[in-house]
């Protein structure tokens, strides 16, 4: 295991920034996630981290070790891409044995860590077959297992759940949670998915624009938002922003702020705010209602509907939670207070 400092790293592309000035300790055996829309630099920062794109400016180090310039075979890393990179023509057992195999390491030692390695992941039943004989899961899982297996200081993992569908993404997550608890290597995660940032992170970091925004443990940054940015990102559905000077009911608040509500502290009820319905979402016993307010469309997560309320057009009345309250300069999108 090691520890991760990101120090001052820019990364230009011709003239375009994809990071700029970023600072960031990791912790030995901690799973960090780097959170963020396409574009916002977290893939870019991940490669660096890796020895597969060099910072134009700063320096990364794994413990006290400087190994900005180092390659990625000499960093002693293993990464896990969205795309499995399995070798078509080997089976299971020799896609994870690989590694080993080009290290020159003894048949007995290699078996010995395939075999525990497959029994960690549960797939010791598909070591015979070969990639065209798997599932996205279980070739994800063969992927991972041929990360694992070299037992290196920093796991490296690319938006590895993007091509699974929904359950296996949940069963993966699951799995990957297992796996880092087992194993607490250090492991650094990039997804544009909040929830896997969310259940996956010890931390998460936050970018935008190649510029972090906020770090710190899940709910923490989910509770307490740095700003507009970060509050409307984490959420599903996200927080509501309205802009105060547009609607009289939020005056008091001020004219010059961003006044944001999630949309489960908004309640229905029968003399309040007048909305229209624009849309609705079923899912399971759970409402998401997307309501006209003036230009505005906001979200409110309800339950207890019946289905003739459902209909576009339907008129809803609704009251805020005041306690629950964000306020964001409408300039900056900094964070004011939280009521």
């Amino acid at each position: 295991m090691s520890s991760v400092r990101i120090e001052n790293v820019t990364k230009k592309f011709g003239k375009v920034f994809a990071v700029k000035d970023l600072s960031l300790d990791i912790k030995e055996g901690e799973f960090m996630v780097f959170l963020g829309p396409s574009g916002c630099g977290k893939t870019t920062i991940l490669r660096i981290v890796g020895g597969l794109e060099t910072p134009t400016k700063g320096r990364v180090y794994f413990g006290d070790k400087d190994v900005t310039n180092f390659r990625p075979k000499d960093r002693n890393i293993a990464m896990v891409f969205q795309s499995y990179s399995l070798y078509p023509h080997l089976t299971a057992y020799h896609n994870i044995a690989f590694p080993l195999r080009i290290a020159g390491k003894k048949k007995e030692i290699i078996k010995k860590r395939v075999m525990e390695t497959a029994e960690l992941l549960g797939i010791k039943d598909l070591l015979h077959k070969r990639p065209r004989e798997l599932s996205g899961g279980q070739s994800q899982r063969v992927a991972v297992g041929r990360a694992i297996v070299r037992e290196p200081t920093l796991f490296l993992f690319d938006e590895p759940l993007s091509n699974l569908d929904a359950k296996l993404r949940v069963q993966m997550r699951a799995e990957l949670a297992h796996i880092h608890n087992e194993l607490k290597i250090t492991s650094v995660y990039v997804t544009h998915d909040q929830i896997e940032a969310m259940t996956l992170g010890q931390r998460i970091a936050v970018l935008k624009d190649g510029v972090l925004q906020q770090v710190g443990k899940p709910m923490e940054v989910y509770e307490n938002p740095k700003n507009a940015f970060v509050a409307s990102f984490l959420g599903s559905p996200a927080m509501n922003l309205l802009e105060g000077k547009k609607f009289s009911f939020l005056s008091s608040y001020g004219k010059n702020k961003l006044v944001g509500i999630r949309p489960s502290d908004i309640s229905i009820v029968k003399s309040g705010i007048e909305t229209t319905l624009d849309a609705a979402e079923v899912i399971g016993n759970e409402i998401i209602l997307y309501l006209k307010l003036g230009d505005n469309i906001i979200t409110v997560k309800t339950k207890s509907l019946k289905p003739s309320q459902l209909k576009p057009g339907t008129k809803f009345y609704i009251k805020f939670n005041k306690e629950k309250i964000y306020l964001f300069n409408a300039d900056t999108g900094e964070k004011v207070k939280s009521s």
